[in-house]
């Protein structure tokens, strides 16, 4: 009795899940038709979005990586609206609340991580270099061999490799000397007090005037802005074609030589360093005074005869 009465509750059971299969059948094969929408359009989004990324940013991992992230999401999407259309809304909440938390563990654990990430994501979109500029950021300088999704690479002059966090380069200023495609040489230099001013300030313009790297569409400057120790000290700046710090420092090595040469030719001079010693202060001893005491004195002794 016991075994036929086991039986007919286990058929009863196979006999509501069967109904409650049948009965749920249209239901999972519209979850089964959303999932695969939801697929294809996943596929169409990702390329989308990778053609998008490429038009506005020269960074392909990150444009990769975005294009995989928006696949994901609208596949996450679909399969969500599928457990819903099965009456699995409790699913669903259970697993967005685990993948909230999962979230929020994983923000915390990596969240240096996650802010050069998107300080990557945000260094690709607005683009305030590329590779191969020459830039400055963090008190280091160079030439940028790589942008990654964590790091910059930045190859010094002396031939190293920095490797700079995305949020620091984010975060900081930025200069880039690649930007613009031009750059200005400022030159520092002085001439003598007795030398005629005018007359100096013509001879330096027309010298760097002269250059053919110099930029003829834009202004040589001179500045006369300092009585310094032994000269009236002056700036002068001019700008050039700039694509490499190698074309800055030939710049500034040529005009220096031809500053130099045309003053010379001049007639005018860079005075040396000048330091004057006055002894007159109050307390001391006049050299005027002491000087000829001295020559005296030693004149007298070597004109004393030995041994007497």
């Amino acid at each position: 009795m016991n075994l036929e009465q086991t039986l007919a509750n286990l058929l009863d059971k196979l006999t509501g899940w069967v109904e409650g299969f049948i009965l749920l059948l249209p239901n999972l094969v519209v979850a089964l038709l959303i999932v695969i929408a939801a697929w294809i359009a996943a596929k169409v989004l990702r390329k989308v979005v990778r053609r998008v990324m490429d038009r506005v940013s020269s960074y392909h991992q990150v444009n990769n990586l975005l294009a995989t992230v928006a696949y994901v999401l609208a596949l996450a999407v679909g399969t969500f609206v599928a457990l819903g259309v099965l009456d699995l809304d409790k699913t669903v909440t259970s697993l967005l609340a685990g993948a909230g938390i999962i979230g929020l563990a994983l923000g915390f654990a990596f969240q240096d991580i996650a802010a050069n990430f998107i300080s990557g994501i945000l260094l690709s979109v607005r683009r305030p270099f590329q590779e191969g500029d020459f830039i400055e950021t963090n008190g280091f300088n160079g030439i940028v061999e790589e942008i990654n999704l964590r790091t910059t690479l930045v190859r010094t002059f002396q031939g190293q490799i920095v490797l700079i966090p995305n949020a620091q380069v984010f975060q900081n200023p930025l200069t880039n000397y690649s930007r613009t495609g031009s750059r200005r040489v400022d030159l520092s230099c002085g001439v003598a007090y007795g030398d005629d001013l005018e007359h100096a300030r013509t001879v330096a313009v027309d010298a760097i005037k002269q250059l053919d790297f110099v930029d003829p569409d834009k202004p040589v400057n001179f500045f006369y802005n300092e009585f310094g120790g032994s000269s009236i000290n002056f700036i002068l700046n001019f700008w050039i074609d700039f694509e490499t710090q190698g074309d800055f420092l030939h710049a500034q090595s040529e005009a220096i030589i031809q500053l130099k040469k045309a003053l010379d030719d001049g007639g005018l001079t860079i005075p040396f360093p000048i330091r004057t010693l006055d002894f007159g202060v109050v307390g001391g001893v006049n050299l005027n005074e002491v000087l000829p005491q001295r020559l005296y004195q030693q004149d007298g002794a070597s004109s004393t005869p030995a041994g007497s």
